[in-house]
């Protein structure tokens, strides 16, 4: 039996009349980091939305520990943090409030926990503060906080560095690095150039080690 967590066969895509991929063949295990390269327009988005369920229109399987996502939904989302390209905050909530929202999604979180993990992303003093009041940087820090809290088995993680500043960037590759070594299995797209060691890069259907 493989000991892959999640493998992709034969994976197709067309958008807007355009073929992004074809035959794209690759598998994640625990412990790896997956980085997507290519340019804009590639796919890299839309291929992550397909490896988290969150889109369909495709050719090809997507196999979660050997069985069809589709027939595996629970488990799989489960075992799944999706951070996309938008942070996903609500300007009017506090950063405390919006952690709270995005974590019960998925897990129960204590209010020590939470605070906890906007102390570690650099927002305390800002936990009770609306969003609306805090710049761009601070709003992805308040989504960035649930890679402190999550026990989630698979992370798929588009473009997670934007408007993040440079010693923000060192100190979430360094939990990215942590994270995997725990056993965490990483998918993830950055234009940040990756310091990690053994991160396994797929571009436009290529597999190599750097």
């Amino acid at each position: 039996m493989s000991d892959s967590l999640l493998a992709a066969e034969r994976i197709s895509c067309e958008r807007d009349d355009r073929l992004l991929f074809a035959n794209l063949s690759f598998d994640v295990k625990a412990g790896d980091v997956l980085q997507l390269e290519g340019p804009n327009g590639a796919g890299k988005t839309t291929l992550l939305r397909i490896l988290s369920g969150l889109f369909h229109s495709y050719d090809g399987k997507i196999l979660w520990r050997g069985e069809n996502i589709q027939r595996c939904r629970a488990e799989f989302e489960s075992d799944l943090l999706f951070l996309g390209h938008k942070s996903a905050v609500t300007a009017t909530l506090t950063p405390l409030e919006n952690l709270r929202f995005l974590m019960g999604l998925h897990q129960q979180v204590g209010e020590s926990e939470l605070l906890l993990a906007l102390e570690k992303v650099g927002l305390a003093g800002y936990e009770y503060v609306p969003c609306r009041n805090l710049s761009a940087g601070q709003h992805r820090r308040v989504a960035l906080a649930r890679l402190y809290l999550s026990k989630a088995r698979f992370w798929v993680l588009d473009e997670i560095f934007t408007a993040i500043d440079k010693a923000g960037v060192a100190q979430f590759e360094a939990l990215l690095a942590d994270k995997a070594k725990s056993g965490v299995a990483i998918v993830l797209t950055t234009h940040h150039q990756l310091a990690m060691q053994s991160v396994r890069k797929l571009t436009l259907g290529q597999v190599s080690y750097v």
